[in-house]
């Protein structure tokens, strides 16, 4: 078997199913990066979302015996909403991050590797594969730089020279022996853009981030947001793209594919309407989005901070409604606390009503409506 015909042949076939990069590495351990997840760890900047077992996130042959390669791709995603509705008094609206617009990325990326694998297959019969996207164990972005992708910024996005960072990434292990392609040689200079606007310090350098202080983290969190970072997550439902919006090497860049179709009134919906949506509504309008992942509680929990950061006063009658009749306390709770923060003293009447019949947790959100200003 020539692989080196068979490489070229696989490049140009990956470029006719919509995938915009494409390179190869070897299924070595990541070694350099075993050690910065131990780092990581225990600085405690971990999501959680991660695999935590860092032997099957740095050896690839953990997860497939016979991988000799790694084919890495990349396929790039719009960063532009055009005809998007403008969030205004009256109709405030909130905002889903870009890498969760159009049909969720992890169903986009597998019908290309699935293809990809497909095709592979027809080539070498007897060839064991294993595609992963996102959720697999290995990093996607150790991944895709090793194979020559891009490079690490430091907003911790792999920078590809042709896409920015406004990309999906994936992988698949391969039994065959692909000569590899040399890492991408490049870096973000002195440029510290993306550091100085992250708007709750959450890259603290050196592409490294700290999770736990992430807004695309916090946004998917299930349970009450931290005070210090209410008024920072903005309109924000899902997710935050301000570390790549500010990169330079992202200027002039909108990737845009057929089966990326974008819907505006749903990327940037009406904030009020989603507050007593149910998990039905919910699904049906919001379910093949990547950003419906962790359910509606999140998002409506951000909706109802939203429209305090907002100071809404349109929406205090749907906020009251929510905090004296929602089921769930967390929900209940971040309702108060946003009637409290939209009208203040005139929020007390109404708090006060309703205050011995409520649980603490939801009491304390109550005072705190009342007591917490804008930090």
């Amino acid at each position: 078997m020539d692989v080196k015909q068979l490489k070229e042949d696989v490049i140009a076939y990956a470029h006719t199913i919509g995938i915009d990069s494409i390179g190869f590495t070897t299924a070595d351990p990541f070694d350099e990066l075993k050690q910065k997840l131990v780092d990581y760890h225990a600085k405690g900047y971990a999501s959680g979302f991660e695999e935590d077992d860092i032997q099957l996130r740095t050896e690839p042959k953990l997860s497939l015996p016979t991988a000799r390669s790694i084919i890495a791709i990349a396929v790039g995603y719009p960063n532009k909403l055009k005809g998007a509705p403008r969030s205004k008094r009256g109709e405030r609206r909130g905002m889903f991050a870009r890498a969760s617009w159009g049909q969720d990325y992890h169903t986009i990326m597998r019908k290309r590797l699935d293809k990809l694998a497909e095709y592979i297959e027809s080539r070498v019969p007897d060839v064991e594969m294993k595609s992963m996207v996102d959720t697999g164990v290995l990093s996607d972005r150790a991944v895709a730089e090793r194979a020559g992708l891009g490079y690490t910024g430091r907003n911790g996005f792999v920078i590809n020279p042709d896409l920015g960072t406004w990309t999906y990434l994936g992988e698949m292990l391969v039994s065959i022996p692909f000569p590899p392609d040399d890492p991408l040689i490049d870096s973000c200079g002195d440029c510290t853009m993306c550091v100085d606007r992250c708007p709750t310090g959450a890259l603290v350098g050196n592409g490294q981030l700290n999770a736990q202080k992430c807004i695309s983290f916090l946004t998917q969190t299930k349970g009450y947001l931290q005070d210090e970072y209410r008024y920072k997550i903005g309109n924000r439902l899902y997710g935050c793209d301000t570390c790549q919006q500010v990169c330079p090497r992202n200027r002039g860049i909108n990737t845009e594919h057929d089966d990326i179709v974008l819907e505006p009134e749903i990327l940037k919906p009406r904030l009020v309407p989603l507050l007593q949506m149910s998990n039905r509504e919910f699904k049906e309008t919001y379910g093949h989005l990547a950003g419906a992942w962790r359910g509606k509680k999140p998002i409506q929990r951000n909706a109802i901070i939203a429209l305090a950061h907002f100071k809404e006063t349109s929406a205090i009658p749907e906020l009251e409604e929510v905090a004296v009749n929602d089921p769930r306390p967390m929900i209940r709770a971040t309702a108060y606390w946003a009637i409290g923060q939209i009208q203040g003293d005139e929020a007390r009447p109404f708090i006060e009503a309703h205050y011995d019949e409520e649980l603490e947790e939801v009491q304390e959100e109550m005072i705190k409506g009342l007591e917490m200003g804008r930090t």
